[in-house]
């Protein structure tokens, strides 16, 4: 199968929220269609934020990735957090994450960034796996969020 990233635009924007709301539900997490839709919209629309990419197998949607930026003095600069990665669960397994994982990395050094971070939960041991391998760590700190209403 020939998986391909294809940077997303408006016109994507149905299908990357039924892939968000896939990938919420899996996790538990609440969907909110109309924030969601909202802050996908801006993202597509303003690249100094960040990039939108769905992910291809062959001719099919298959899933999305979400890049985003910020600035860090302890990493040096510029650095960028992979907010959400989805493959659907029936291509899982066949190394489209490592190809997604790959494609990104390979993005941010182009564009100098100096370092990616990502959250993953800590009970999804595949997705562990996974980012070890492509070389990320645990940092032996937790992330924490305080919603700004």
């Amino acid at each position: 199968m020939n998986i391909s990233l294809i940077l997303a635009q408006l016109a994507d924007i149905d299908i990357i929220l039924k892939f968000i709301k896939e990938l919420y539900e899996h996790e538990d997490i609440r969907f909110d269609e109309s924030r969601a839709r909202n802050a996908l919209s801006q993202l597509l629309q303003d690249n100094s934020l960040g990039y939108v990419w769905v992910i291809y197998g062959g001719d099919e949607a298959i899933g999305y990735l979400v890049l985003t930026f910020g600035y860090s003095l302890e990493f040096g600069g510029r650095d960028g957090l992979i907010d959400e990665l989805y493959i659907r669960e029936t291509y899982r397994g066949y190394g489209i994450g490592t190809i997604a994982l790959e494609f990104v990395t390979e993005f941010c050094k182009s564009i100098e960034i100096k370092a990616i971070h990502l959250v993953v939960e800590r009970k999804n041991n595949q997705a562990h796996s996974l980012y070890r391998k492509m070389g990320f760590k645990d940092c032996d700190r937790d992330i924490m969020t305080k919603w700004i209403d």
